[in-house]
């Protein structure tokens, strides 16, 4: 991991190249590096830190015709797993000869074993890498042929790859190789791009080609040539990009993260158009390809998914439990296939993931399909892996998201997932006159959201006050558990500050021993059922001498009187109460990590897409 851009073509390499990896900052990075092709052979600079350290790097160390020259170079951002972030570590890695380089999103599990076996013939190794193993494994199989050689070293690999490879002997070629990491290859004028996302393409052409797993592609300013490593060649359909370059670009916010917060209505309006039918009082959601009858023999339901995401998929339980009478299992996609799941063909397993790159819920996706079950997938990024292999699915249409701690995808999944519960009790026990009034209840999100955001200057106001503190526990009940969750993440990704979200009746089970004057609670205190027992919580903190900052529905005096400090909320139904409670808790996480001056977009030791189990 965790970011991989290559270009071939007739324009000068170097600045299309760190422009590139600009356009992937936001995916998170300790080092970075770039390769590119002279008359005079490879030219390799890296450097630990952001893409600006290196760009002043290559200004110093290599000359103007040097970069003129180039047409063909790689270039990579690492998330350090195997070694620490040091210019040694970084990539590009190279052959001993320097006639080879390579950079690469992923993890190779058996590089230990190739690594010795090298060694034992007298390969010389500089870097702690998994990486490194690959890269010199190609050059131990070259021999003139260079998509030949990257072929047969792949066959001996282990593990999951995105690679880029370039020779100094192939000036108009390079050869790239995916298998559980994502690569995109970008098709314009006499020039062919190649990045591990497509917001590092599209300033130069919106017609793109996912390779899919198992694919190898010799890559020239013509195209691409994909074949297996099998060398049999396949055929891989060209897609546009819908999204236009502006959308992944700040627009005169501070932060990519308070861009995307204030972007919700409209990608909240973007996720339900067109998905609400008013006569029938159901949704429309046909990238499920099952009609009411095939929905109604699902028996169980169990969503798979990581962090964020997971998070909306415990808030799934409470929807599709409480809408259709289906029971409902949210899993950890990364424990979920070693636990030997139970499945069969009347069960839907529905995997979320914003990037529809996530590794442990692909890893979960396979497994399911393996076991019978039926499989659907919901996704941000059109023709992600998890989008393909799952066959169906609902894409949630929010547009791209660049902060690495999520915020518009969290609603979006939430809204999805509010109208397949929606879809799924009218195939079993809703009315229609019930399905009616939840169709408004969805159509009303957006502008319940935009009364939040109103809200901005007074969140700015009560975050300032909770800058300074080490801790905080976010609770709240019922539906709202997971909200609370995922209020807690949002603060201690960003701003650093330890944050554990609880059940609030799970406080007086051993946390609130942890209670003092210095200690915050978070309350979720919205006019749903669950209320009056969250209240008496509050007061069980308050009499530990701990703060309360409560989310209120406006006008609800009773607990405006237990809180310190009051973020207001409109009022919601049960159902749509976690989105409007999210963008809240988004604000409030947001200014605090702004006043304690934290990287918003690019906190410490995260990646945006996780695509390493």
């Amino acid at each position: 991991m965790c970011g991989i851009v290559g270009y071939v073509g007739t324009r000068p390499v170097v600045d299309i190249l760190v422009n590139g990896l600009r356009r992937l900052e936001y995916r998170g990075y300790d080092s970075a590096g770039i390769a590119f092709c002279t008359p005079t052979g490879l030219r390799i600079v890296k450097e630990v830190g952001k893409v600006a350290q290196l760009e002043k790097k290559l200004i110093e160390v290599t000359t103007e015709a040097e970069q003129a020259s180039a047409h063909l170079g790689i270039a990579h951002t690492r998330w350090a797993t195997h070694g620490l972030p040091t210019e040694a570590n970084a990539h590009p890695h190279v052959t001993r000869c320097g006639e080879l380089a390579l950079v690469h999103n992923g993890i190779i599990e058996n590089y230990a074993s190739i690594r010795k076996q090298l060694e034992s013939h007298g390969t010389v190794f500089c870097s702690q890498t998994d990486t490194e193993a690959l890269a010199h494994l190609i050059g131990a199989y070259y021999k003139g042929d260079l998509l030949a050689a990257v072929s047969q070293a792949l066959k001996k690999v282990e593990g999951t790859y995105g690679i880029a490879v370039i020779s100094a002997r192939h000036p108009k070629e390079m050869v790239v190789a995916r298998k559980g990491s994502p690569l995109v290859i970008g098709v314009g004028d006499q020039e062919t791009i190649v990045a591990s996302d497509v917001s590092a393409i599209v300033s130069h052409t919106r017609q793109v080609i996912y390779l899919q797993d198992g694919d190898i592609a010799l890559i020239t300013e013509e195209g691409p040539q994909i074949y297996t490593l099998d060398n049999a060649s396949v055929h891989r359909p060209v897609a546009i990009v819908e999204w236009e370059i502006g959308a992944a670009e700040k627009g005169g916010y501070e932060h990519f993260m308070l861009k995307e917060i204030f972007e919700q209505p409209q990608a909240l309006q973007n996720a339900i158009r067109g998905r609400l039918d008013i006569s029938l009082g159901t949704a429309i959601l046909s990238g499920l390809n099952m009609n009411p009858r095939e929905l109604a023999a699902v028996q169980r339901l169990i969503i798979v998914a990581c962090g964020t995401s997971l998070h909306a998929g415990m808030v799934g339980k409470y929807l599709f439990e409480g809408l259709a009478s289906l029971p409902t299992d949210p899993e950890q996609a990364a424990e979920f296939r070693y636990c030997n799941p139970i499945l069969g063909p009347n069960e839907l397993v529905v995997a979320l993931s914003q990037s529809g790159e996530t590794a442990d819920t692909l890893a979960a996706v396979r497994e399911s399909i393996q076991k019978g079950a039926l499989v659907a997938g919901l996704c941000n990024v059109v023709g992600s892996t998890i989008a393909r292999e799952a066959g169906r699915g609902i894409y949630l249409h929010a547009g791209p998201e660049i902060g690495v701690a999520s915020t518009k995808a969290f609603t979006a999944q939430v809204t999805v997932l509010l109208m397949l519960a929606l879809k799924l009790g009218r195939c079993r026990r809703l009315s229609r006159e019930e399905g009616l009034s939840l169709c408004q209840e969805i159509a009303a999100i957006p502008t319940l959201i935009e009364i939040v955001l109103k809200q901005a200057p007074c969140i700015e106001k009560i975050a300032a006050k909770y800058a300074t503190v080490k801790n905080a526990f976010f609770i709240g009940r019922g539906i709202l558990y997971p909200t609370a969750l995922e209020g807690a993440l949002k603060l201690k990704e960003i701003s650093y500050i330890h944050a554990e979200g609880y059940q609030a009746a799970e406080l007086k089970h051993g946390p609130i021993t942890l209670l003092d004057e210095h200690f915050p609670v978070i309350a979720l205190l919205n006019d749903i059922p669950g209320k009056e027992k969250t209240l008496g919580n509050v007061q069980e903190c308050r009499a530990r001498k701990a703060p309360i900052v409560g989310l209120v529905t406006e006008g609800d005096h009773e607990a405006e009187q237990v809180c310190d400090d009051v973020i207001s909320l409109p009022r919601t139904t049960v159902y749509t109460a976690p989105v409007v409670t999210a963008v809240a808790l988004q604000l409030f996480a947001y200014y605090v990590a702004r006043a304690r001056g934290c990287e918003i977009d690019q906190p410490r030791n995260l990646a945006k897409s996780v695509t390493v189990e």
